[in-house]
């Protein structure tokens, strides 16, 4: 517990040595924020055609949108980003239980990286709920903090709400990219629903250090209540851009997972969580992703020649080792960059060369 940020971060007056970037990998001291560059809104209240029309290109160019009219009822919303922002008040004592370094554990309590292993350390904590879908609130919650009193309904009401506006965004997506509307239905997109709430707590020197680096999503699809405070920011091809607070917005993103499925039609980005020194910061993401045992290809449809498709089977032993996730993280980086240093995706996958992943228990995509 003595490495967990919100209830030790108050002690510092300078930043830790653990936590600080190198010079080359910090944030810059400015950030763009022009209108050329800023996150597409969609209102999902519009006519359908618009609204795919909207999504999918957004998918192509930027990766990232925020998404307005949405369905998702704003209470539930507000008692999410509440709840849990108040979970990080707790006393340590109250905490302690769900406080643990093995990242094998599906709801867990956690600080910046894992210790041991090296690296710089995040300015971030970080609580992370596994609920397995189809959703039942008395077989998942007793594993839940019980405090705050108001955690627990928030999030049996939030998470349903917030994966079947998931699951709606990808019907779009299929329906401006020719596939069949439900072709993330079942095993593509029937793995747990998980949620990492992020806290930030103030930073002594912010300009020195990250809350979490650059990175990609490696599940399906992203989508993140950031909260009111800024510190979102996603890369681009002039830099970065800071998001800025869209009351009742959700900020929706696409993985890895997606990106293979699409067959690089649509694009995982890289994006980053600044720290700041004057308020905490708490987002909420939920992840949605396929099943452990689901391999993601290509889409037939989107692949030259077809004979890319979705497959299904167990595990071998010694098939997919969890230490190839990196691999796979470089996999699509080197492709990226073998087509001229833009973020793009696998355009190039053929059905010869079609690229099948697993995801595993840790929100992993394996070779």
């Amino acid at each position: 517990m003595e490495n967990l940020l919100s209830s030790s971060a108050s002690s510092h007056d300078t930043l830790p040595d653990s936590f600080v970037f190198p010079p080359d990998q910090r944030p810059p001291a400015s950030t763009s924020t022009t209108a050329a560059v800023a996150l597409p809104v969609i209102d999902l209240s519009l006519p359908r055609d618009e609204v795919r029309r909207a999504v999918l290109d957004a998918g192509k160019d930027l990766g990232f949108f925020q998404v307005v009219n949405h369905g998702v009822p704003q209470q539930a919303m507000r008692d999410m980003e509440s709840s849990c922002s108040d979970f990080f008040l707790l006393p340590a004592s109250d905490k302690s239980a769900f406080y643990t370094e093995d990242t094998d554990k599906p709801n867990r309590l956690f600080s910046s990286t894992v210790y041991g292993a090296g690296g710089e350390r995040y300015w971030r904590d970080c609580l992370r709920l596994a609920i397995p879908f189809p959703f039942s609130a008395t077989s998942s919650n007793a594993a839940w903090p019980d405090k705050p009193a108001g955690l627990r309904p928030a999030v049996e009401a939030f998470v349903p709400a917030a994966r079947a506006l998931g699951m709606e965004l990808l019907r779009l997506l299929c329906e401006g990219a020719g596939l069949p509307p439900d072709y993330f239905e079942g095993e593509l997109a029937g793995g747990d629903v998980v949620v990492n709430v992020n806290h930030y707590p103030p930073c002594p020197e912010p300009e020195r250090t990250l809350g979490l680096p650059p990175h990609c999503d490696r599940n399906l699809i992203t989508l993140l209540l950031p909260g009111s405070v800024p510190g979102l920011e996603v890369a681009c091809r002039d830099g970065w851009i800071r998001v800025p607070h869209l009351p009742g917005a959700f900020v929706v993103n696409f993985g890895h997972q997606l990106e293979i499925a699409t067959n690089g039609l649509l694009k995982s980005v890289e994006h980053r969580a600044a720290a700041n020194a004057g308020v905490a910061r708490t987002s909420v993401a939920t992840f949605i992703m396929p099943t452990e045992d689901c391999l993601v290809a290509p889409a037939a449809e989107l692949v030259a020649g077809g004979g890319a498709r979705r497959r299904r089977r167990g595990r071998q032993p010694g098939e997919v080792p969890r230490g190839d996730v990196p691999r796979v993280h470089a996999l699509v980086q080197d492709r990226r960059r073998a087509e001229g240093g833009r973020r793009q995706g696998l355009q190039d996958l053929r059905s010869a060369d079609r690229l099948l992943l697993c995801t595993t228990a840790d929100n992993g995509i394996v070779l």
